[in-house]
């Protein structure tokens, strides 16, 4: 009777809002209790935001009639914008071995800390639920297109998969896009369809490549169409049977990657920031402990050197560096166009992980104080050398260079810098 009552209720509920409603106590039609705070409507979904800051699209047919009823009373004192969400633009972005697609026009506007979450404490580990909630949203063998659904994501599919692949999967995706969301640098951007982030799944890698991805990667961002794709073998999905099965053995590091980029605020790929900081963030994160669900924050800089200087704690490839680098001088490295940053990838992926990881933890104080006001002065329309002075703070490049090179010789790698 709960459900019916629930669906009569919706009936009215098609349209879209957003608010900000307090957290409170929600119950399902299984008379199960969870807290969160409304964020908007989407068709017959409520966008729920968890305690936890996790983003639910919880269908309304499955909440009891008192709570519809709460969301029907409400709805004069929604509004149009989502709370914490930036009013800035959406991330466009290429995944590794892809040259951007130029500047994109626009001033972003900086509102306060809070909602940009740059006042927020670096988070220590990061775990989301070992069952993720999944939908299906389409399943059209005529047209081989299949749609499912997690929190964050919608994963457009050209075959069948159960739930419970799809859920196994999904955990990667939405730990990720907690972790990104929960660094307290505004990684508040991608551009949503329906509410979600857009995946493109591929059963045979040659579909992978015609619709984009280059021949020997596991997944890329397209920044043009702001959707990461993905073959399915590199999720661990395999033909079993009449069906698939999923290998929860498998692990991409490079999809975190990709899925960093999704969700980096445009702003970050300025000039001055391109290349060096919005590739150093992706391998930031995808550097990261990551199992089942759960990134390992708190240690990841042993996993970062072991990266950077060899081939990575799991021996599946790092950029093997070794522990004597020579870099250009900072100057240039920070400045130079993205094309020249692909010259010389391993270098410049790891030079720029080192570089980003210095700034996160080590410049200063080891608060990040520098690298946040460099983000706000790209959020602010700045870019090249006026936004890297945030960076310098007083400084010249090369005492910079020498500061740079002093906190990492502590950990065991000997910096040296080309001359101009």
């Amino acid at each position: 009777m709960k459900a019916i009552a629930c669906f009569v209720v919706l009936s009215c509920l098609l349209l879209g809002f957003s608010a900000a409603v307090e957290l409170r106590t929600w119950t399902d039609v299984q008379d199960r209790k969870f807290e969160a705070t409304l964020l908007r409507l989407e068709g017959k979904n409520a966008v729920l935001q968890r305690k936890d800051g996790r983003e639910v699209r919880y269908p309304l047919g499955k909440l009891c009639a008192e709570d519809v009823k709460y969301i029907e009373e409400n709805r004069a004192s929604l509004s149009s914008e989502t709370p914490g969400k930036s009013a800035g633009p959406s991330a466009e972005k290429p995944g590794k071995g892809t040259a951007p697609s130029g500047e994109m026009p626009g001033k972003s506007k900086v509102e306060s800390g809070k909602e940009f979450n740059f006042e927020s404490a670096w988070p220590q580990t990061i775990k989301v639920s070992d069952d993720p909630e999944i939908t299906t949203v389409e399943e059209s063998p005529e047209n081989k297109r299949f749609i499912y659904e997690s929190a964050n994501y919608r994963y457009v599919c050209d075959v069948r998969l159960t739930k419970a692949v799809v859920r196994g999967f999904a955990l990667r995706f939405e730990a990720t896009y907690q972790f990104c969301r929960s660094l307290p640098l505004a990684i508040n951007g991608g551009a949503k369809a329906g509410g979600k982030q857009q995946i493109l799944l591929f059963k045979e890698k040659d579909d992978y490549v015609k619709a984009g991805g280059p021949a020997g990667s596991a997944g890329v961002f397209i920044s043009g169409r702001g959707v990461v794709i993905v073959p399915l073998t590199s999720l661990g999905v395999k033909p079993f049977g009449s069906g698939y099965m999923l290998d929860r053995g498998k692990d991409n590091d490079t999809l975190s990657h990709e899925l960093t980029h999704q969700l980096t605020p445009k702003a970050y790929f300025k000039k001055g920031a391109r290349g060096w900081f919005s590739e150093g963030l992706a391998e930031y994160v995808a550097t990261t402990p990551y199992q089942l669900g759960t990134f390992h924050v708190h240690n990841n800089q042993k996993e970062i050197i072991e990266y950077v200087t060899g081939t990575g704690s799991k021996n599946q490839g790092g950029r093997s560096l070794g522990t004597r680098i020579k870099l250009p001088p900072l100057k240039s490295f920070m400045l130079q166009d993205y094309d020249s940053f692909l010259k010389q990838s391993q270098l410049s992926y790891g030079g720029a992980l080192l570089l980003t990881d210095y700034f996160f933890h080590m410049d200063g104080d080891g608060d990040g104080k520098r690298i946040k006001a460099f983000l706000k002065a790209l959020q602010e329309n700045q870019d090249g050398e006026k936004a890297l002075e945030q960076l310098t703070d007083g400084r010249s490049f090369e005492k910079l260079q020498a500061d740079f090179a002093k906190a990492w010789k502590h950990k065991g790698i000997d910096f040296t810098f080309a001359s101009e």
